[in-house]
């Protein structure tokens, strides 16, 4: 297991059955693979899709059915598909429970950054900005650094997705939730430790007194 299907399979942990849940493009999408056994979610794509199972099997793709990264998909039984404007009214209409998306940096307050300025080889804002203010809880999925440097900082510096939107950061090295008081650091990974996370992270951690270790990746 890699580390973007670890922080994957940590991030479905979270996912309550019932809800509703948008997974953003990359990394976010591989979380409909590891859902937990007995939890029962209704996963919601943005561009126009409720109801989606897990990827299907080399060989068995539908290239009509995609989620928003363009990847196939499967549907269970009873999805549904609609146009651009009922999913987007679906999100800011606060019915997604929890949305999961990717991040190029977040800081201590939960301001996400998850798009650059235009004419940069990134993705653009998509439905980001829309799930961070409609969702009710969102996760930020995402590698611990990128090229070696921090992007969990103490302010965002490129351009700002959702204003202290953010409520929990799942990396391969750690679970970070968000709080009024700033950043808790609550698991690490095994064989690291709270200083390593931190000498990785700009912002300053609150280790909890009850810190634990991540899941096992097997």
């Amino acid at each position: 297991m890699n580390a973007k299907e670890f922080i994957a399979k940590r991030v479905a942990l979270e996912l309550n059955d019932g809800d509703v849940v948008n997974l953003g493009i990359g990394l976010p999408t591989l979380v409909g693979n590891f859902l937990p056994e007995g939890v029962q979610i209704i996963l919601q794509s943005e561009n126009g899709l409720l109801g989606m199972g897990p990827a299907p099997e080399k060989g068995k793709e539908d290239y009509n059915l995609s989620n928003a990264g363009g990847t196939c998909v499967t549907a269970l039984p009873g999805a549904a598909s609609f146009d651009s404007s009922t999913s987007f009214a679906i999100i800011r209409g606060g019915h997604v429970d929890t949305a999961v998306v990717g991040a190029l940096e977040v800081d201590e307050k939960g301001t996400l950054a998850s798009h650059m300025v235009p004419g940069k080889m990134v993705p653009g804002m998509g439905g980001a900005m829309d799930l961070a203010s409609g969702a009710r809880k969102m996760i930020v999925a995402m590698l611990h650094t990128a090229d070696g440097k921090p992007k969990i900082l103490k302010k965002v510096s490129l351009p700002v997705t959702g204003v202290c939107a953010v409520d929990l950061i799942v990396t391969e090295k750690a679970v970070i939730e968000v709080t009024p008081k700033g950043l808790l650091l609550k698991e690490i990974a095994a064989g690291t430790t709270a200083e390593e996370v931190q000498s990785l992270t700009e912002a300053k951690l609150i280790v909890s007194p009850d810190l634990k270790t991540m899941p096992s990746a097997a």
